[in-house]
């Protein structure tokens, strides 16, 4: 089951750089909670605790309840404003969620079975193409991530997008199209390992004949 995350805030009378200056200085961080056809609302939320929510990848793509003085409201976090060269938090931004309208959201990939995967163990190299991708599906349907198995694939065989399998109810946005072949990426690969380039003797030889061609004049 999807981890639950819940951000106590609290309403912000008012706005302006003052308050949100001294908000921060008190520990808060200045958010706003918009969308879902209602009125935006200015909110705080206490900096550490967003902060190690952050540190969670899944917060960033889970349904997170935003409980205002007792009111509690689905959301996703859509934006984060970082300090510059440092890890304090300026400003957040939340959606409104409704449990009947189609999300489109950013997800992770997780692969799964790299150790296992006959490419790697022939000493080929996996590389990843694709670190995330992005769905659409209703809320209830959200996942935590997408997972793909590698454990498969030989040398210079890859996965594409139309080969991750996904939960019921969820589609990928970049092969909701007619013309599918187009969109279909590779997203994980496995090439054979590179061969460093070296002279033999013969080789080098070669190369100083070639360097030391005559001169015209000669």
């Amino acid at each position: 089951m999807p981890e639950q995350f819940e951000l106590i805030a609290r309403v912000r009378a008012r706005s302006g750089t003052n308050l949100v200056r001294r908000l921060r200085r008190e520990g808060d961080v200045p958010a706003v909670l918009y969308g879902g056809g209602k009125d935006n609302i200015s909110i705080a939320i206490n900096h550490d605790v967003l902060f190690h929510s952050l540190e969670k990848e899944e917060f960033h793509s889970a349904i997170i309840i935003i409980n205002t003085d007792g009111r509690k409201e689905q959301a996703i976090l859509r934006d984060v404003q970082r300090r510059p060269h440092k890890t304090s938090i300026l400003h957040a931004d939340f959606q409104r969620v409704d449990e009947n309208r189609t999300l489109t959201m950013t997800m992770p990939i997780h692969f799964l079975g790299e150790e296992d995967c006959p490419g790697v163990r022939a000493g080929g190299v996996l590389s990843h193409l694709i670190n995330d991708v992005e769905i659409s599906c209703l809320p209830r349907n959200l996942p935590e991530h997408i997972e793909l198995d590698v454990s498969s694939l030989e040398l210079n065989e890859s996965l594409h997008l139309s080969d991750i399998p996904l939960p019921d109810g969820v589609n990928l946005t970049s092969l909701m199209h007619e013309e599918t072949h187009d969109h279909d990426l590779a997203v994980v690969s496995v090439s054979p390992p590179r061969v460093s380039a070296t002279l033999d003797e013969t080789g080098e030889e070669e190369a100083e004949t070639v360097d030391k061609a005559p001169d015209e004049n000669e």
